[in-house]
């Protein structure tokens, strides 16, 4: 990895950490700037996965103040998460290449979707908002599974898939709901990244280079990101979604 690889990278992992921490899609600017740099697409994302689990850690630890009084509903949807973790990291792995190269288009087209309907979802939940103690039964639970079976897999826009399974099922504060979206993305990376370590090959140069910069990006989106105009950060991850997609659907 020379120094111009490097320093795209690492911007490219600061910006991933930042949007994570408030949006949720940020693999959908690291993943893409591993594949422009000749990554292979499971390589790519098995290091993108491993390099984006110290950011999302530190954007849950900038949201440690909205974590307050949520200890059972992280403890149970984590389980979830957890085990929704390892099913995609297997999957991944099991599965065979030919068949995520396939799909990989297809699931950053889907992240860039559920980007752009962000506003209307944050909107919606607004309207849900309210003080409340329920936990949103089995079904909830399923849904974070799901998801978190589709975040070890790939995992471009989980945190927008949770937010929007949450305001399906909970009433409460929109930045509570996304502190608990920022720890459960962080088990499902942290749970995949323990499988691909130990039974896959990683591109630790890449993966060090995202986790230097996912880290400061996750601090800086949990202090001032909600600061940053949020159609500028949403038409910059769709322009690199869309441009990855198309190439890839052409190669």
């Amino acid at each position: 990895m020379d120094v111009v690889e490097a320093g795209a990278i690492g911007a490219a992992a600061i910006a991933a950490g930042t949007v994570n921490a408030v949006v949720g899609s940020g693999t959908l600017i690291t993943f893409p700037t591993l594949l422009a740099f000749g990554y292979p697409p499971v390589l790519a994302n098995v290091s993108n996965s491993i390099g984006l689990v110290p950011g999302t850690l530190s954007a849950a630890y900038g949201y440690r103040r909205e974590l307050r009084g949520q200890l059972r509903r992280v403890l149970r949807f984590g389980a979830g998460s957890l085990l929704g973790g390892v099913l995609g990291a297997l999957l991944l792995l099991k599965l065979p290449s030919g068949a995520f190269d396939a799909v990989v288009p297809v699931l950053i087209l889907a992240g860039c979707v559920l980007v752009l309907f962000q506003p209307r979802l944050n909107a919606w939940l607004k309207k849900r908002e309210s003080v409340g103690d329920g936990d949103g039964g089995l079904p909830l639970w399923l849904g974070v599974f799901g998801t978190g079976v589709y975040g070890g897999y790939f995992g471009a826009a989980q945190g927008v898939i949770l937010m929007g399974v949450f305001g399906t099922f909970l009433k409460d504060d929109l930045q509570r709901l996304n502190a608990v979206k920022n720890v459960l993305a962080s088990i499902v990376n942290g749970v995949s990244a323990v499988v691909f370590i130990a039974v896959t090959h990683v591109d630790w140069a890449a993966a060090v280079v995202i986790a230097v910069g996912s880290t400061v990006g996750g601090l800086v989106g949990a202090r001032v990101g909600r600061k940053l105009p949020p159609t500028a950060l949403r038409g910059f991850i769709v322009a690199v979604g869309i441009t990855a997609a198309t190439v890839l659907a052409l190669t």
